[in-house]
């Protein structure tokens, strides 16, 4: 069985992607955003589609001095001469509990939109992750509180632009189940609201993470070149001596 990939090809006088030029059709003719979703998909995005799959990248572009740009800089400010690892370390920080946890939250989206009793599904999951002492991912946040104004910004142009579907209600069937088991609201955050979003608009579920990753890349890149202008990175490192002091093995209790 011979291996082959669909995505590209190059020539001396041509770039090909997916069957299309790029220097003849798609540069100067479609978005970053556009070329985001048809380089993942195959198809063209629709107007709705690219305004949802837009706002979810400005959405998570900026968190502030969060893990991944924290480790973004710190990394810069021990290797400036290669940027891109700066980058690629701040990624790293992205996963099952921070920005990445709207690949967890899809998931369970798809679970309960396909089940034959989505409210008893529903229940289930919540019943799962109390049990285990776990959070359900997409779901509360430390300062945007009591609602994630993200959220609802999300939602509100998912109705505007006809992309809200299935999958955002059963977020909010989801939220409300949460918020039945714990006794206090506990809203979707906007990871949340980008699983539910993004999967409506027709993007597979299992790649979300990606679009955090797309998103953080040049949130991060923002980052440095802060660092660059301004360092703070020095400032952090004595605050984090500061937050953590020393105590010697005889001191501990």
């Amino acid at each position: 069985m011979s291996v082959t990939t669909s995505l590209c090809s190059s020539t001396a006088d041509d770039i090909r992607i997916r069957g299309r030029s790029l220097p003849h059709e798609l540069m100067g003719n479609v978005s970053f955003t556009q070329m985001i979703f048809f380089h993942l998909t195959g198809s063209d995005p629709t107007p709705a589609q690219t305004a949802l799959l837009d706002a979810s990248l400005v959405a998570l572009m900026e968190h502030g001095l969060t893990p991944t740009a924290i480790t973004a800089r710190m990394t810069y400010t021990s290797a400036p001469e290669a940027m891109q690892g700066a980058v690629a370390a701040g990624l790293l920080s992205v996963g099952s509990l921070f920005v990445g946890t709207l690949e967890g939250c899809a998931a369970l989206l798809v679970r309960i939109v396909a089940a034959d009793e989505p409210e008893r599904t529903a229940r289930h999951i919540v019943t799962e992750a109390r049990a285990a002492r776990r959070h359900v991912p997409g779901f509360g946040h430390p300062v945007h509180t009591p609602v994630d104004p993200r959220t609802v910004t999300l939602l509100r142009l998912a109705e505007q632009h006809g992309v809200r579907g299935a999958h955002c209600d059963a977020l909010e069937l989801l939220e409300r189940t949460i918020g039945e088991a714990a006794g206090r609201d506990l809203p979707a955050n906007v990871t949340g609201a980008i699983a539910a979003v993004l999967t409506d608009a027709g993007l597979p579920p299992e790649i979300l993470r990606g679009i955090a990753l797309i998103s953080r890349c040049a949130g991060l890149v923002g980052h440095i070149r802060e660092e660059q202008l301004a360092p703070a990175m020095r400032q952090l490192w004595h605050a984090a001596e500061q937050a953590v002091p020393y105590v010697s093995p005889e001191e501990e209790p």
